[in-house]
Protein backbone atom coordinates (compact mmCIF):
# COMPACT_ATOMS: atom_id res chain seq x y z
CA UNK A 1 0.00 0.00 0.00
CA UNK A 2 1.03 3.44 -0.91
CA UNK A 3 1.31 5.47 2.58
CA UNK A 4 2.51 8.65 0.99
CA UNK A 5 0.13 11.53 1.58
CA UNK A 6 -2.75 12.03 -1.45
CA UNK A 7 -1.89 15.90 -1.43
CA UNK A 8 0.76 18.01 -1.00
CA UNK A 9 0.61 21.56 0.13
CA UNK A 10 2.59 23.85 -2.30
CA UNK A 11 4.13 26.76 -1.25
CA UNK A 12 3.44 30.53 -2.77
CA UNK A 13 6.69 31.21 -3.28
CA UNK A 14 6.28 34.13 -4.89
CA UNK A 15 3.52 35.69 -2.62
CA UNK A 16 5.82 38.62 -1.94
CA UNK A 17 7.53 39.24 -4.83
CA UNK A 18 6.78 42.99 -5.65
CA UNK A 19 6.60 42.65 -9.40
CA UNK A 20 3.19 41.84 -10.97
CA UNK A 21 2.38 39.57 -13.58
CA UNK A 22 2.60 40.93 -16.79
CA UNK A 23 1.65 40.08 -20.21
CA UNK A 24 3.13 40.94 -23.42
CA UNK A 25 0.71 42.24 -25.94
CA UNK A 26 1.49 40.82 -28.67
CA UNK A 27 0.82 37.31 -27.43
CA UNK A 28 -2.10 36.41 -29.56
CA UNK A 29 -1.38 37.11 -32.98
CA UNK A 30 2.53 35.76 -32.85
CA UNK A 31 0.98 32.83 -31.01
CA UNK A 32 -0.86 32.08 -34.32
CA UNK A 33 2.45 32.89 -36.16
CA UNK A 34 5.07 30.65 -34.33
CA UNK A 35 2.58 27.51 -33.54
CA UNK A 36 2.24 27.52 -36.94
CA UNK A 37 5.81 28.08 -38.07
CA UNK A 38 6.73 25.07 -36.00
CA UNK A 39 4.16 22.51 -37.26
CA UNK A 40 6.40 23.08 -40.70
CA UNK A 41 8.95 21.71 -39.20
CA UNK A 42 6.95 18.35 -38.44
CA UNK A 43 9.36 17.61 -35.53
CA UNK A 44 6.84 15.60 -33.13
CA UNK A 45 5.02 12.97 -33.42
CA UNK A 46 0.56 13.38 -32.55
CA UNK A 47 0.78 12.65 -29.29
CA UNK A 48 4.10 14.81 -28.18
CA UNK A 49 2.88 17.82 -30.44
CA UNK A 50 -0.68 17.40 -28.77
CA UNK A 51 1.63 17.89 -25.40
CA UNK A 52 3.30 20.80 -26.91
CA UNK A 53 0.11 22.36 -27.57
CA UNK A 54 -0.80 21.96 -24.20
CA UNK A 55 2.20 23.70 -22.72
CA UNK A 56 1.69 27.06 -24.49
CA UNK A 57 5.25 28.30 -24.91
CA UNK A 58 3.89 31.45 -26.61
CA UNK A 59 2.26 31.53 -23.24
CA UNK A 60 5.57 31.58 -21.17
CA UNK A 61 7.33 34.13 -23.69
CA UNK A 62 4.57 36.72 -23.39
CA UNK A 63 5.15 36.93 -19.47
CA UNK A 64 8.45 36.48 -19.29
CA UNK A 65 9.40 38.80 -21.83
CA UNK A 66 6.17 41.09 -21.49
CA UNK A 67 7.96 44.39 -22.38
CA UNK A 68 9.81 42.80 -25.58
CA UNK A 69 8.92 44.24 -28.75
CA UNK A 70 6.87 42.13 -31.36
CA UNK A 71 10.23 40.93 -33.35
CA UNK A 72 11.93 40.29 -30.09
CA UNK A 73 9.11 38.55 -28.40
CA UNK A 74 9.04 36.47 -31.86
CA UNK A 75 12.87 35.60 -31.10
CA UNK A 76 11.80 34.78 -27.75
CA UNK A 77 9.04 32.48 -29.29
CA UNK A 78 11.70 30.75 -31.12
CA UNK A 79 13.79 30.39 -28.56
CA UNK A 80 11.21 28.53 -25.87
CA UNK A 81 10.62 26.42 -28.60
CA UNK A 82 14.27 25.46 -29.25
CA UNK A 83 14.41 24.57 -25.98
CA UNK A 84 11.53 22.21 -25.54
CA UNK A 85 12.79 20.59 -29.28
CA UNK A 86 16.09 19.78 -27.45
CA UNK A 87 14.68 18.53 -24.62
CA UNK A 88 12.07 16.39 -26.20
CA UNK A 89 14.84 15.02 -27.94
CA UNK A 90 17.22 14.42 -25.81
CA UNK A 91 15.31 13.64 -22.56
CA UNK A 92 16.08 9.67 -22.94
CA UNK A 93 19.00 9.44 -24.84
CA UNK A 94 22.42 8.35 -23.98
CA UNK A 95 25.40 10.68 -23.60
CA UNK A 96 26.87 9.81 -26.83
CA UNK A 97 23.46 10.21 -28.74
CA UNK A 98 22.75 13.91 -26.54
CA UNK A 99 26.19 15.23 -27.08
CA UNK A 100 25.74 14.84 -31.42
CA UNK A 101 22.54 16.20 -31.23
CA UNK A 102 24.08 19.49 -28.86
CA UNK A 103 26.86 19.50 -31.53
CA UNK A 104 24.49 20.12 -34.77
CA UNK A 105 22.90 22.85 -32.39
CA UNK A 106 25.99 24.49 -31.76
CA UNK A 107 27.31 24.23 -35.42
CA UNK A 108 23.65 25.63 -36.73
CA UNK A 109 23.98 28.96 -34.45
CA UNK A 110 27.17 29.86 -35.68
CA UNK A 111 26.45 28.98 -39.39
CA UNK A 112 23.11 30.57 -39.81
CA UNK A 113 23.58 30.96 -43.41
CA UNK A 114 24.27 27.53 -44.14
CA UNK A 115 21.93 24.92 -45.71
CA UNK A 116 21.75 22.14 -43.33
CA UNK A 117 22.42 18.96 -44.24
CA UNK A 118 19.17 16.78 -46.17
CA UNK A 119 19.82 13.57 -43.72
CA UNK A 120 20.54 15.94 -40.61
CA UNK A 121 18.30 15.75 -37.32
CA UNK A 122 15.94 18.63 -37.81
CA UNK A 123 17.42 20.26 -34.78
CA UNK A 124 19.59 21.88 -36.94
CA UNK A 125 17.13 23.75 -38.92
CA UNK A 126 15.26 25.00 -36.16
CA UNK A 127 18.50 26.44 -34.46
CA UNK A 128 19.08 27.86 -37.55
CA UNK A 129 15.94 29.76 -38.40
CA UNK A 130 16.10 30.62 -34.94
CA UNK A 131 19.43 32.18 -34.69
CA UNK A 132 18.74 33.68 -38.33
CA UNK A 133 15.84 35.46 -37.59
CA UNK A 134 17.62 36.71 -34.03
CA UNK A 135 20.83 38.56 -35.50
CA UNK A 136 18.55 40.68 -37.37
CA UNK A 137 17.15 42.52 -34.60
CA UNK A 138 19.86 41.68 -31.57
CA UNK A 139 23.05 44.07 -30.95
CA UNK A 140 26.15 42.61 -31.52
CA UNK A 141 26.18 42.60 -27.40
CA UNK A 142 23.84 40.38 -26.95
CA UNK A 143 24.59 37.79 -29.71
CA UNK A 144 27.79 37.59 -27.94
CA UNK A 145 26.30 37.17 -24.41
CA UNK A 146 24.26 34.57 -25.79
CA UNK A 147 26.98 32.55 -27.92
CA UNK A 148 29.01 32.51 -24.87
CA UNK A 149 26.33 31.13 -22.61
CA UNK A 150 24.09 28.82 -25.07
CA UNK A 151 26.77 26.18 -25.07
CA UNK A 152 27.49 25.84 -21.58
CA UNK A 153 23.62 24.88 -21.03
CA UNK A 154 24.01 22.14 -24.23
CA UNK A 155 27.11 21.00 -22.60
CA UNK A 156 24.95 20.94 -19.24
CA UNK A 157 22.55 18.72 -21.06
CA UNK A 158 24.92 16.38 -21.75
CA UNK A 159 26.16 16.07 -18.48
CA UNK A 160 22.62 15.46 -17.46
CA UNK A 161 22.23 12.55 -19.72
CA UNK A 162 25.77 11.07 -18.41
CA UNK A 163 24.03 11.02 -14.82
CA UNK A 164 21.00 9.32 -16.52
CA UNK A 165 23.15 6.61 -17.67
CA UNK A 166 25.13 5.97 -15.19
CA UNK A 167 22.08 6.57 -12.47
CA UNK A 168 23.97 8.83 -10.79
CA UNK A 169 22.53 10.96 -8.34
CA UNK A 170 24.12 14.24 -7.61
CA UNK A 171 24.24 15.65 -4.06
CA UNK A 172 21.92 19.12 -3.57
CA UNK A 173 24.87 20.97 -3.93
CA UNK A 174 25.75 19.15 -7.21
CA UNK A 175 22.67 18.94 -8.69
CA UNK A 176 22.03 23.08 -8.17
CA UNK A 177 24.81 23.84 -10.10
CA UNK A 178 24.02 21.77 -13.16
CA UNK A 179 20.60 22.83 -12.51
CA UNK A 180 21.78 26.16 -13.25
CA UNK A 181 22.76 25.63 -16.52
CA UNK A 182 20.61 23.41 -17.81
CA UNK A 183 17.49 25.28 -17.41
CA UNK A 184 18.75 27.52 -19.28
CA UNK A 185 18.46 31.13 -17.72
CA UNK A 186 21.53 32.56 -18.87
CA UNK A 187 20.89 31.93 -22.93
CA UNK A 188 17.32 33.50 -21.81
CA UNK A 189 18.92 36.79 -20.89
CA UNK A 190 19.63 36.97 -25.08
CA UNK A 191 15.59 38.99 -25.21
CA UNK A 192 16.32 41.13 -22.43
CA UNK A 193 19.26 42.78 -23.92
CA UNK A 194 18.17 42.84 -27.50
CA UNK A 195 17.43 46.36 -27.14
CA UNK A 196 19.77 47.37 -24.23
CA UNK A 197 22.90 48.22 -24.92
CA UNK A 198 25.09 47.36 -21.26
CA UNK A 199 29.13 48.38 -21.53
CA UNK A 200 30.37 44.96 -21.57
CA UNK A 201 32.14 46.72 -18.35
CA UNK A 202 28.51 46.77 -16.59
CA UNK A 203 27.36 43.50 -17.76
CA UNK A 204 30.27 41.67 -16.61
CA UNK A 205 30.25 43.72 -13.10
CA UNK A 206 30.49 41.11 -10.46
CA UNK A 207 27.34 42.58 -8.57
CA UNK A 208 25.27 42.11 -12.25
CA UNK A 209 26.47 38.53 -12.30
CA UNK A 210 25.28 38.22 -9.26
CA UNK A 211 21.81 38.87 -10.38
CA UNK A 212 21.84 36.20 -12.97
CA UNK A 213 23.11 33.96 -10.34
CA UNK A 214 20.04 34.63 -8.22
CA UNK A 215 17.73 34.46 -10.84
CA UNK A 216 18.84 30.85 -11.69
CA UNK A 217 18.83 30.15 -7.94
CA UNK A 218 15.68 31.17 -8.11
CA UNK A 219 14.29 28.89 -10.93
CA UNK A 220 14.96 26.05 -9.75
CA UNK A 221 13.16 25.48 -6.80
CA UNK A 222 10.20 23.68 -7.63
CA UNK A 223 12.42 21.13 -9.60
CA UNK A 224 14.59 19.56 -6.46
CA UNK A 225 12.23 18.27 -4.51
CA UNK A 226 13.19 15.10 -5.05
CA UNK A 227 17.00 16.29 -4.47
CA UNK A 228 16.12 17.48 -1.52
CA UNK A 229 14.48 14.65 0.35
CA UNK A 230 17.46 12.09 -1.38
CA UNK A 231 20.05 14.32 0.03
CA UNK A 232 18.98 15.93 3.27
CA UNK A 233 16.74 13.25 4.00
CA UNK A 234 13.37 14.82 4.62
CA UNK A 235 9.67 13.73 3.03
CA UNK A 236 7.93 15.51 0.87
CA UNK A 237 6.54 18.35 2.99
CA UNK A 238 9.88 18.62 4.82
CA UNK A 239 11.37 19.46 1.50
CA UNK A 240 8.86 21.57 0.28
CA UNK A 241 9.54 23.63 3.50
CA UNK A 242 13.24 23.50 2.36
CA UNK A 243 12.58 24.81 -0.85
CA UNK A 244 9.86 27.62 0.22
CA UNK A 245 12.72 28.92 2.89
CA UNK A 246 15.46 28.47 0.26
CA UNK A 247 13.72 30.23 -2.47
CA UNK A 248 12.76 33.14 -0.03
CA UNK A 249 16.43 33.98 1.09
CA UNK A 250 17.60 34.01 -2.98
CA UNK A 251 14.62 36.36 -2.89
CA UNK A 252 15.71 38.45 -0.16
CA UNK A 253 19.06 38.39 -1.27
CA UNK A 254 17.63 40.31 -5.10
CA UNK A 255 15.40 42.66 -3.47
CA UNK A 256 18.24 43.57 -0.69
CA UNK A 257 20.92 43.91 -3.66
CA UNK A 258 18.86 46.59 -5.61
CA UNK A 259 20.12 49.24 -3.30
CA UNK A 260 23.71 48.41 -3.56
CA UNK A 261 24.12 48.38 -7.19
CA UNK A 262 26.66 50.77 -8.51
CA UNK A 263 26.46 53.82 -10.40
CA UNK A 264 27.88 54.41 -14.27
CA UNK A 265 26.19 57.79 -14.84
CA UNK A 266 22.55 58.64 -15.11
CA UNK A 267 22.27 57.24 -18.93
CA UNK A 268 24.04 53.48 -18.11
CA UNK A 269 22.35 53.38 -14.36
CA UNK A 270 18.61 53.81 -16.48
CA UNK A 271 19.65 51.05 -18.66
CA UNK A 272 20.73 48.70 -15.72
CA UNK A 273 17.25 49.43 -13.76
CA UNK A 274 15.83 48.59 -16.78
CA UNK A 275 17.46 45.44 -17.24
CA UNK A 276 17.01 44.31 -13.72
CA UNK A 277 13.54 45.07 -13.54
CA UNK A 278 12.89 42.72 -16.43
CA UNK A 279 15.02 40.27 -14.51
CA UNK A 280 11.96 40.18 -11.92
CA UNK A 281 9.84 40.34 -14.39
CA UNK A 282 11.23 37.13 -16.26
CA UNK A 283 10.88 35.03 -12.67
CA UNK A 284 7.48 36.71 -12.33
CA UNK A 285 6.46 35.02 -15.29
CA UNK A 286 7.89 31.61 -15.32
CA UNK A 287 5.65 31.56 -11.84
CA UNK A 288 2.28 32.17 -13.01
CA UNK A 289 2.70 30.12 -16.32
CA UNK A 290 3.20 27.46 -14.19
CA UNK A 291 -0.30 27.82 -13.28
CA UNK A 292 -1.53 28.91 -16.63
CA UNK A 293 0.09 25.58 -18.65
CA UNK A 294 -1.28 22.51 -18.89
CA UNK A 295 2.14 21.48 -18.38
CA UNK A 296 2.32 20.82 -14.85
CA UNK A 297 -1.32 20.42 -13.52
CA UNK A 298 -3.23 19.76 -16.82
CA UNK A 299 -6.68 22.27 -16.41
CA UNK A 300 -5.97 22.64 -12.48
CA UNK A 301 -3.66 25.28 -12.34
CA UNK A 302 -5.92 27.85 -11.40
CA UNK A 303 -7.50 26.03 -8.56
CA UNK A 304 -3.73 24.83 -7.26
CA UNK A 305 -3.21 28.24 -7.25
CA UNK A 306 -5.92 29.21 -5.53
CA UNK A 307 -5.68 26.08 -3.15
CA UNK A 308 -2.40 25.38 -2.80
CA UNK A 309 -2.94 21.55 -2.54
CA UNK A 310 -1.90 19.15 -5.49
CA UNK A 311 -2.99 15.84 -5.64
CA UNK A 312 -0.47 13.33 -5.32
CA UNK A 313 0.18 10.97 -8.36
CA UNK A 314 -0.15 7.40 -7.76
CA UNK A 315 3.34 5.87 -8.56
CA UNK A 316 3.53 3.75 -11.96
CA UNK A 317 3.71 0.07 -10.92
CA UNK A 318 7.09 -0.71 -13.05
CA UNK A 319 6.36 -4.52 -12.57
CA UNK A 320 3.19 -4.47 -14.83
CA UNK A 321 5.13 -2.36 -17.47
Amino acid sequence: MDARPKTIYLPDTMVNWPWPRTINPHYEDVKAEVDASFRDFKALSPISQEAFDKCDLALLTALLYPKAPREHFRVGCDLMNLYFIFDEYTDFKNEALTKEMADIVFDALHNPHKKRPEDECVLGEIARQFWARAIQSANLSSQRHFLETFPVYLCAVVDEALDRGQDHRRSLDDYLKLRRKTIGVQPSFLILLMGINLPDEVFNHPDMLSYNEEQANGNDAHNIISTIMFDLGLDVSGAMAWAAHYHTEVQKRFIDGLAKVPSWGPSVDALVKEYLDKIALLARGNHSWSYETQRYFATMGPEIQKTRLVPLLPRLDRKAM
